[in-house]
C-alpha cells in the first residue's frame, strides 16, 4: 500500500509539473514598446542631465567650427523627439528654435513629455503603419520608405543615444564628467 501511495504521489507531481501555467499580462519592459521605452528613458535621462549640468556659457561651445554647438545638439535632440514621437502618435510634427539654455532645456522636457505619451502606445498600435501625415513628414525628412510607429520609436531612441555620445565628448572637452560616468 505504501508503494502505491508513493507512486501515486510521484505521478501526481510529474503531471503537475507538465501543466502549463496560465498566461499573465506582460509587465513593464516585457512588451516591444516597453523594451524600447526602457532604452529611451535611459538615453533621454542622460541627455537631459547633460543639458542641465553644462553651464550656459558653454552652450555655444563647438569642438571644431564645422559641427553643432553643445546647445545646438541638445536643441536638435528636442526637435528630433518632437518629429519622431509625433509620427508615432500620428500627429503633425512641429519644430522649435530655442536658443538660450533655459529655452533648450524646456524644449527638451516638452518633447520628452510628448515621447512619454508615444512610448505608452500598445504593441498592436505600434505595429501599424505611420499615418498619412506622418508618412509625408517621414519622406520629406529624407528617411526613405515609411515604416511603422514602432520603427519611429526605435529610431528616436537610437537618435537620442547617438547624440548623447556627442554630448559626452563635449563635456569631456570642457573638463566635465558626463552623467553616464558619474557615481550612482
Amino acid at each position: 500500500m505504501k508503494t502505491l501511495t508513493v507512486v501515486a504521489c510521484c505521478v501526481g507531481l510529474r503531471l503537475s509539473a507538465q501543466t502549463p501555467k496560465p498566461a499573465t499580462s506582460p509587465g513593464i519592459g516585457e512588451t516591444a514598446v516597453g523594451s524600447i521605452r526602457d532604452l529611451w528613458k535611459t538615453s533621454i535621462g542622460y541627455v537631459l542631465a547633460a543639458a542641465e549640468q553644462m553651464p550656459e556659457s558653454s552652450y555655444a561651445f563647438k569642438p571644431t567650427p564645422d559641427v553643432r554647438s553643445f546647445g545646438q545638439v541638445v536643441a536638435h535632440v528636442a526637435n528630433g523627439q518632437r518629429l519622431l514621437c509625433a509620427m508615432a502618435l500620428g500627429q503633425e510634427p512641429a519644430e522649435t528654435k530655442p536658443t538660450s539654455k533655459a529655452e533648450i532645456v524646456a524644449a527638451l522636457e516638452e518633447s520628452s513629455r510628448l515621447c512619454t505619451r508615444a512610448y505608452s502606445i500598445a504593441d498592436a498600435q505600434a505595429l501599424e503603419p505611420l499615418s498619412a501625415v506622418a508618412r509625408a513628414a517621414w519622406v520629406s525628412n529624407g528617411f526613405g520608405t515609411p515604416r511603422t510607429r514602432l520603427y519611429a520609436l526605435m529610431m528616436n531612441a537610437w537618435h537620442d543615444n547617438e547624440h548623447y555620445g556627442n554630448l559626452v565628448t563635449y563635456m569631456r572637452l570642457r573638463g566635465m564628467v558626463p552623467p553616464s560616468s558619474q557615481p550612482k
